[in-house]
């Protein structure tokens, strides 16, 4: 398919019509009580709420991925920070509705701590931890991917220290004088801007809050995709060197998409956080940020559409897996990644066009 279309018809009207279904499930929840036919229970639309922060990570990752060529085993991180970002909200939120009826969280007044530490300042309020929830991982991304790219490291280099840095982060917030909670992390959340995180209407408006932002996602990368900026992008991708060789600098190129990649995992992880309720150190794990990569392999990576693809297939197999084989999970996530490795290396979505275009191509033999 050309750059320029991206999505043809057909694949925009599931891409609505999936959308349409997504958001008409926590109205069902609402709308109908338990036992109904046509009630969606909470966990599913909890679940499906997880399942679209995932595919927002996915789909940043397939910016610098799949259009750019730079495979980053760290993304997790970013991910982890926006949460922590939003989790200091949370925590402050709780006021002193705690265990210990203090004005500081309860891991604090566990761990002696006497008052807040000074990076712990205006987390009170909900705008300035929504900045963080920017700032923190792009500022981290535009640091760490500046000196990366002046030094020109790339391909499996580049992959080997960005999960080093993750991994370096999970170890500090692990750290019980971090002040993030150490093993724990950030749980217990009451409030968010003064309703109750686990009323049904609030879960609901996050719910409808995720998928607003992962379709807001869609289209900036698609409209970065099929402008020049994006053809510079797949330049850097296919043919680095004469890109440079014609007068580009694409250190400036990929620092942008590394930065914005960052900044949508950072979202996705705001997001996360008030739905399932808890986040630690282990969300920044290297294994983490390897089953995003995975998500887009399994969806297609380069097609914006089939990480998000990926990342509701992955995880839905997952939380079957875990149910009903849980000792069998990591064999069976490996098998898939190597399925998809040798044969089927564009992907789910990859496979469908290969039959549309297949099916066409017989549609105008038979008119000829």
């Amino acid at each position: 398919m050309h750059t320029t279309s991206l999505f043809s018809r057909p694949a925009w009207a599931a891409i609505l019509a999936c959308a349409l279904l997504a958001a008409l499930l926590p109205v069902l929840n609402l709308s109908f009580p338990d036992g109904h036919a046509l009630h969606v229970s909470a966990y599913t639309v909890a679940l499906v709420g997880k399942f679209m922060c995932y595919a927002l990570a996915a789909l940043a990752l397939d910016l610098v991925w799949g259009y750019t060529g730079i495979l980053s085993l760290g993304h997790g991180v970013f991910f982890a920070l926006g949460a922590y970002a939003h989790g200091m909200y949370l925590m402050r939120a709780i006021g002193r509705d705690g265990v210990y009826q203090s004005h500081l969280p309860d891991f604090m007044v566990f761990l002696d701590w006497k008052s807040y530490p000074w990076y712990w300042s205006l987390t009170e309020h909900f705008w300035y931890c929504m900045a963080l929830v920017v700032l923190v991982p792009g500022v981290l991304a535009f640091v760490f991917g500046f000196f990366a790219f002046r030094s020109r490291i790339k391909g499996v280099y580049f992959s080997i220290i960005t999960q080093a840095m993750t991994y370096a982060f999970m170890l500090l917030f692990f750290r019980n004088d971090t002040g993030f909670g150490g093993n724990n992390g950030f749980t217990d959340f009451k409030r968010i801007l003064g309703y109750s995180v686990t009323a049904p209407a609030t879960k609901a408006a996050l719910y409808l809050l995720t998928l607003a932002f992962l379709l807001g996602a869609l289209l900036l990368c698609r409209a970065i995709v099929r402008s020049r900026l994006g053809r510079v992008l797949q330049a850097v991708r296919d043919a680095e060197s004469r890109l440079m060789f014609i007068g580009y600098n694409p250190l400036w190129f990929k620092l942008f998409v590394w930065t914005l990649s960052a900044v949508l995992c950072g979202i996705a992880g705001a997001l996360y956080v008030p739905q399932v309720g808890i986040i630690n150190p282990s969300e920044m794990s290297p294994a983490n940020s390897i089953e995003m990569v995975i998500w887009a392999a399994v969806g297609g990576r380069g097609t914006l559409v089939g990480p998000i693809v990926g990342a509701f297939a992955v995880n839905g197999l997952k939380s079957w897996f875990t149910a009903a084989l849980p000792d069998l999970w990591l064999f069976a996530l490996g098998l898939l990644f190597i399925l998809v490795t040798l044969f089927m290396q564009k992907g789910i979505v990859g496979l469908l066009r290969g039959r549309s275009f297949r099916r066409a191509g017989g549609v105008a033999k038979e008119a000829l």
